[in-house]
């Protein structure tokens, strides 16, 4: 079955950081892009960050710009998100999706996501 498991959330206090990863399962992930979204409580998920088939191409949502960095390892069939300086803002549920026909852009187009994880969360807070 083709889906994602996503780990590495927790607790943790504004200022630390945390490293998300996101394994794939039953497919092999080197010829597609990854998108990591959230979803806080209350609020629509939204786009955090998206990696194309290599490092060449990475986009951030502006309010983790220099704070998030997104990777993938395809030799470990996974993509990571290393998250530093975090905030309360960034409580959420933490998933990463994929797609056949789904592009990396910089407005975070949910288009052709079809592949999901249960997600992660990480709670920020003191």
């Amino acid at each position: 079955q083709v889906h994602f498991v996503e780990s590495g959330g927790g607790l943790v206090q504004p200022g630390g950081s945390l490293r998300l990863s996101c394994v794939a399962f039953g497919f092999t992930l080197d010829y597609y892009e990854i998108m990591w979204l959230r979803q806080a409580p209350g609020k629509e998920r939204e786009g955090v960050s998206c990696i194309g088939t290599s490092d060449a191409k990475k986009h951030y949502v502006d309010s983790v710009k220099g704070r998030f960095t997104i990777a993938r390892d395809n030799a470990k069939n996974t993509v990571f998100l290393q998250m530093n300086s975090l905030k309360p803002e960034d409580t959420a549920v933490y998933y990463c999706a994929t797609g056949t026909y789904f592009s990396c852009t910089k407005t975070f187009n949910n288009y052709g996501l079809e592949y999901w994880g249960n997600g992660t969360v990480v709670t920020v807070s003191s």
